[in-house]
């Protein structure tokens, strides 16, 4: 086992050339260890959806490296990085990314089909779908296409095909951007059992009432790390400055 499941040093990412040229991020370093529960907080164009994107090895940095589950995938070509990502993470989307003409079951099933490093045959790949959606209260809901369910029942579906693979850390883009406050709600709750059950779980959320859900909050400004402290009380005055006093 590593020390850590996550490790960055010194992540820079830099978009454009010349005077166009956009530090998204300036020399990030973060550590986050096996079944922590981080939120990643910071303005618009504060870098933590690039540093997200990276993290989720959906893009690579400018420089600087980044240690997932003790290998280092900063320099990983694009196909390399496709095989990491269905392996070892589980994406969940604020605008839930599921394909609305398949159903719940079969979009679930997806990562199992693009996971060359474990064949599976259709039958099991149903089996661990719908046992997916059973563990997030939906299995009765498996035939049901997106426009059938609500945007809760969407977003746990998306949170049952982030499970199917057995990742190692769950990323979480504002998974409550799209909900109403109940379902929000419920989405925070069955994001804690997870993590309860000794998922990683790393969320960008921009609410505050969200962030209060994570052991540990990281604020980001500018493209650096302004705080990165134990619950989200520790980042309140920081993120009220940012936001006009707003509480």
């Amino acid at each position: 086992m590593t020390e850590h499941l996550i490790e960055t040093t010194d992540l820079v990412k830099i978009y454009g050339t010349d005077k166009i040229a956009v530090h998204a991020l300036q020399g990030i370093g973060v550590a986050v260890g096996e079944g922590e529960f981080i939120a990643i907080m910071g303005p618009s164009g504060s870098g933590k959806s690039t540093l997200m994107n990276i993290l989720g090895c959906l893009d690579r940095p400018t420089s600087g490296s980044y240690m997932l589950d003790g290998e280092d995938v900063s320099r990983l070509g694009k196909n390399k990085l496709a095989g990491i990502r269905n392996r070892k993470i589980g994406f969940v989307f604020q605008s839930y990314n599921l394909l609305p003409r398949l159903t719940a079951a079969k979009n679930v099933m997806l990562p199992l089909l693009y996971n060359g490093h474990q064949r599976l045959s259709d039958r099991e790949c149903h089996e661990r779908a719908i046992a997916a959606l059973e563990s997030v209260g939906l299995g009765e809901r498996m035939h049901h296409h997106p426009n059938e369910l609500s945007g809760g029942q969407q977003q746990r579906v998306a949170i049952a095909r982030a499970l199917v693979n057995d990742p190692s850390i769950i990323l979480a883009d504002e998974p409550t951007g799209n909900l109403d406050t109940r379902s929000g709600a419920d989405v925070m709750k069955l994001l804690h059992q997870l993590h309860d059950q000794g998922a990683t779980i790393v969320m960008v959320t921009h609410e505050m009432s969200i962030a209060e859900h994570a052991e540990r909050v990281i604020y980001l400004r500018d493209g650096r790390i302004v705080s990165d402290q134990l619950h989200a009380s520790g980042v309140a005055d920081i993120y009220n400055a940012d936001n006009g006093g707003e509480q």
